[in-house]
């Protein structure tokens, strides 16, 4: 399925891909918020039970909003925003405590997105090789919050192009994604290359416009989140490190 054209660029996926697989606690996010909200210490065992079932309460409305925000990415492949959520679930962001519990909702979510020790090599492999670096994510979240992350972990100086949902109408696999991506770090899809963890959204999209795809199959997707789809992808690595020899083969090297 590879294509005849060398490789002008790779892009990646972020969550599970650029970072490892992690399960994570989805409706502790929300408490870790709401509580936050309610200037409750969200390890309390001892506060009064109706302030903990309000601020609970507040916690099922977002996790729901978000729910519904994904699905619709499923089905319809639009897009959200992190603002839009909590717009739906009716949150206030003028409310005082709102920055703090968007600073504690961040702090929950910290452990979980430090990039894979494999990225910096393969990166800077890739630079060596003069392959442009993308990066195209399903996200709520802000580019500046991808960034920072970027910028903590020491890899976004190696980064040509970034492309997250939250800015455009869409969410993988919607072909405008794919070929956003690649408008963003300025090649033709037939020349590009997108790795990713997920088979409907990383395998099967990229296809979609003429890209090739490296699947890795490492993370544990949760069978809400999967969609049944018969793909086959141009390469398979088992770890970050093999894009380096998959792109080197597809060139003749």
């Amino acid at each position: 399925m590879s294509g005849s054209r060398p490789i002008e660029a790779v892009i990646f996926d972020w969550g599970g891909t650029l970072t490892p697989w992690h399960d994570v606690d989805l409706p502790q996010q929300w408490r870790v918020y709401a509580r936050q909200v309610h200037g409750i210490p969200v390890d309390a065992s001892e506060m009064p039970a109706d302030e903990l079932a309000e601020a609970d309460s507040l916690a099922l409305r977002i996790l729901e909003a978000e729910d519904r925000a994904w699905k619709r990415g499923r089905s319809d492949h639009s897009s959200a925003t992190l603002e839009e959520i909590l717009d739906d679930a009716g949150v206030d962001p003028q409310h005082d405590r709102h920055h703090l519990a968007l600073a504690a909702y961040r702090g929950f979510w910290e452990p979980h997105t430090h990039t894979d020790e494999q990225v910096r090599p393969v990166w800077e492999g890739l630079r060596e090789r003069g392959i442009r670096i993308g990066v195209l994510s399903n996200t709520i979240w802000s580019r500046d919050y991808h960034r920072e992350v970027f910028e903590r972990d020491g890899v976004l100086h190696l980064l040509d192009a970034d492309v997250y949902s939250s800015e455009i109408h869409v969410v993988k696999p919607h072909a405008d994604a794919f070929l956003a991506a690649c408008e963003a770090v300025g090649v033709d899809p037939e020349a590009a290359a997108y790795v990713g963890d997920r088979p409907f959204e990383d395998v099967h999209g990229p296809q979609q416009v003429g890209m090739r795809a490296i699947w890795i199959p490492h993370s544990d997707i949760p069978v809400d989140q999967q969609v049944a789809v018969e793909v086959t992808p141009d390469a398979v690595a088992h770890e970050l490190l093999d894009v380096l020899d998959i792109v080197d083969g597809w060139s003749g090297s």
